[in-house]
């Protein structure tokens, strides 16, 4: 799985949950290195923050749903603002529980919690 935000703490607290579960993370800083990291990892789901420099959640969600290779990827969006429509799977409000987050992600690869 792909982990894109720009606070270091909130990717090591998503990153804990979901090692804790097996699952292999990739971190990135903002969607321009998420996009990067796609093709070292073909993840199974990105969970990426909305408000980031250089290139933000909304962006990148553009980018994985303009790809056919990308298309199916499930997206969690982080936002600390209104969940309004970004285009994601699901949508979780900023600041979230460690649990919250985990079992969207797993719901949206299909795994339940």
């Amino acid at each position: 799985m792909l982990v894109v935000d720009d606070e270091a703490d909130v990717r090591f607290v998503i990153r804990r949950a979901f090692e804790g579960t097996g699952h292999v993370v990739i971190e990135a800083v903002h969607g321009a290195d998420g996009v990067a990291r796609i093709g070292e990892a073909k993840p199974d789901l990105v969970i990426t923050d909305i408000m980031m420099p250089v290139m933000d959640g909304r962006q990148l969600i553009v980018w994985l749903r303009a790809r056919e290779e990308t298309l199916g990827i499930p997206v969690l969006a982080l936002t600390g603002f209104s969940a309004d429509d970004v285009g994601a799977d699901d949508v979780l409000r900023k600041p979230f529980a460690r649990l919250a987050v985990r079992d969207a992600g797993l719901a949206l690869m299909g795994r339940g919690a």
